[in-house]
């Protein structure tokens, strides 16, 4: 199965314009990728939705809002 980049969730996240919390990030990133969806990154790899999920938070990708959380340009590497 091919594996979908972490850019591409925070790409998603950028393109939606909202607010997230986990169950509402979970649920577009199955509607978008698919439940059977696997995830790599720079330093991780086979990644189920909610493991691309728990990565980027701890990679301190999600930035809190009032409504729960959010992502910025600024906080996709480079690379």
């Amino acid at each position: 199965m091919e594996q979908i980049h972490g850019h591409e969730v925070i790409q998603m996240m950028l393109q939606s314009g909202k607010a997230y919390t986990r169950a509402s990030l979970l649920t577009d990133i199955v509607a978008t990728f698919g439940p059977d969806s696997r995830f790599f990154t720079c330093s991780a790899a086979d990644l189920s939705p909610e493991g691309i999920i728990d990565f980027l938070q701890s990679k301190g990708k999600f930035v809190p809002c009032e409504e729960g959380f959010q992502t910025s340009p600024e906080l996709m590497c480079k690379h």
